[in-house]
């Protein structure tokens, strides 16, 4: 078979048109698509790695949240039970306060009540110590005793403490207009005037006294101020001096 050039760059030229033809209507678009795949699988890859590198993130801001929390709430458990101790510690401070409180009282109370019963006993021991006494000098009684009467009497006023003295001045009610003194027997001018002074003294009333006498009393006076009466005489058991020890109670 012979060749022939001119059918051999044919062919040559056929070939070289086929290869533009591929290149330009083929290959090229063909390796446009492809870019643009690669391309967009490339942005995919980017999107992807940005997608991780926001979640990565978002972990560590939620794990450092969360370890901000838990801090947060350990502190808040510790604030909680800080104060809780210290309100009990309060509460516990208070009721011991309350316990010393009421057992003051409770103490004062008794000392109270004791410091009561032994002045009745005592009370009662003077009252039955002057009806004793008015036993024995119920057959003595005359002018003599009676004056001894006046003069104890007289000492007694004038020993009144000054709480005995206000304790005193709240017995006879509302402010009386005179003051009555009855006596067994007659009084002297010096003893009318010494009763008289120690009456104004104790009682700061200023009203008239009034004497008088009774012959009943045996021995002895009997002291009436508004509604208050005392009874220091033989016929009454001479129990007006057991009540001055007695006054404030």
């Amino acid at each position: 078979m012979e060749l022939s050039w001119s059918t051999f760059l044919l062919e040559i030229i056929n070939f070289l048109i086929l290869l533009w033809i591929l290149k330009h209507f083929l290959y090229k678009p063909v390796l446009d698509v492809l870019a643009r795949r690669r391309a967009a699988i490339e942005e995919k890859i980017d999107a992807a790695e940005r997608l991780n590198e926001d979640a990565k993130t978002l972990k560590s801001e939620y794990e450092n949240r969360l370890a901000v929390w838990d801090h947060e709430r350990q502190k808040a458990r510790d604030t909680l039970a800080q104060e809780l101790n210290e309100e009990r510690l309060r509460q516990l401070e208070s009721l011991k306060a309350v316990l010393a409180q009421e057992k003051e009282k409770a103490q004062v109370t008794e000392s109270r009540q004791r410091v009561k019963v032994e002045h009745e006993i005592e009370h009662r021991a003077l009252l039955q110590g002057a009806q004793f006494a008015t036993q024995l000098l119920s057959q003595a009684a005359g002018p003599e005793l009676e004056a001894r009467l006046v003069t104890l009497l007289l000492n007694e006023l004038s020993k009144l403490s000054h709480d005995q003295t206000i304790a005193l001045r709240t017995q006879w009610g509302d402010s009386p207009d005179r003051i009555s003194v009855t006596s067994a027997y007659p009084l002297s001018t010096a003893q009318q005037q010494a009763l008289e002074e120690a009456l104004a003294e104790t009682t700061e009333l200023d009203v008239t006294v009034h004497f008088e006498e009774n012959s009943d009393l045996l021995a002895g006076l009997c002291i009436t101020v508004g509604s208050w009466v005392l009874h220091a005489n033989v016929k009454d058991d001479l129990r007006g001096f057991a009540e001055f020890a007695h006054v404030i109670y």
